[in-house]
């Protein structure tokens, strides 16, 4: 029986500031773009309303400046549903920024972000200090790299401590300290994200992602004390690695793909709901891939996000039949 989870999300908050080019610019190089538009964004707000969107109860935990940029950005996760009461207003600094480049070709879209992190990384631990006492009332608690790391470690620890599960979502890529590791059930790393952590290759060619380098990053990672990685191979996937063994989940492909800026963030906020809500590993796996999928149909990091509906809608559209996709009704 599925229920509504109950999610912390310990993040950034950033607006995006995005434009779109046929070719992008070498070094000292001007090209001329063919669009511009902000959207709301940030890793941790990002998968904090994409968890809300698809029905579990998100609880934020970050921080923005005293700007416009700030207020839009905690009127759209509140729009969506998530808590953003314990969110902390700096004065001092400036909301974060995340600067992307859409290199749109006839080939695909790429995508080149350059983060100012901002309030984001004023926040202390004093200031988190709380959680101590109340995490244990969430299912899980959801980390990403763009607040200090100290922030993330802190409350990694208060998760462990009160028996909480945590998913470290890697990115951008950082040394992590063993005591961070030590507390996270989930890493999930890209595959760009995992290379860069281990030192090892992971290849992808026409064939598809290989799967020695797949197995060699994997084992790797689960080296460090984690108990769970799982790796988001972009149009080839994922692969979730543990318990000694390694699981494969296939994407999922729309007729169009637009902007793939918040695929990874989709893909983990919907496989932490649908973990936390009950389903099983491969099955909370090909939620994800659909929501992933839908989200890189469309522009925008925030706005891309779908509902728990449009979800269901594709599932059914594309005949998934691993489980009972109207059990997914107890999120609403």
């Amino acid at each position: 029986m599925l229920r509504r989870p109950k999610i912390l999300v310990a993040g950034s908050f950033m607006m995006d500031l995005i434009a779109s080019t046929p070719r992008a610019p070498s070094a000292g190089e001007t090209v001329i773009g063919t669009d511009f538009r902000t959207a709301p964004g940030g890793k941790g707000s990002n998968q904090a309303v994409q968890c809300a969107r698809l029905g579990a109860e998100v609880t934020m935990v970050g921080q923005v400046g005293d700007d416009a940029f700030g207020r839009e950005l905690l009127g759209a996760a509140e729009r969506s549903g998530v808590d953003v009461s314990r969110v902390l207003t700096d004065p001092a600094k400036a909301t974060g920024i995340a600067h992307i480049l859409l290199e749109v070709t006839e080939n695909g879209v790429q995508n080149r972000i350059t983060v100012v992190s901002g309030a984001n990384y004023s926040t202390t631990c004093q200031q988190v200090a709380w959680l101590r006492d109340e995490i244990e009332r969430f299912d899980l608690v959801l980390l990403q790299l763009e607040i200090p790391m100290e922030i993330n470690v802190a409350v990694a620890q208060y998760a462990k401590a009160a028996g909480v599960s945590v998913m470290l979502n890697p990115a951008p890529a950082a040394v992590l300290p063993e005591e961070l590791l030590r507390c996270v059930t989930y890493l999930s790393p890209n595959e760009h994200e995992a290379a860069l952590l281990t030192g090892l290759p992971l290849r992808v060619d026409e064939r598809g992602v290989d799967r020695g380098d797949v197995e060699a990053v994997s084992a790797a990672l689960l080296r460090n004390g984690v108990e769970n990685v799982m790796i988001t191979l972009g149009e080839n996937g994922s692969v979730v690695a543990g318990s000694g063994e390694i699981a494969y989940t296939p994407c999922v492909k729309m007729p169009e793909v637009k902007d793939p800026t918040a695929a990874g963030d989709s893909f983990v906020a919907a496989f932490c709901t649908g973990q936390a809500a009950g389903l099983l590993r491969e099955q909370a796996l090909a939620f994800a891939a659909h929501a992933a999928a839908i989200t890189v149909s469309r522009m925008g990091a925030m706005p891309s996000l779908p509902t728990l509906e449009e979800v269901q809608a594709l599932l059914r559209e594309r005949e998934y039949s691993g489980f009972d996709i109207s059990e997914l009704d107890a999120l609403r």
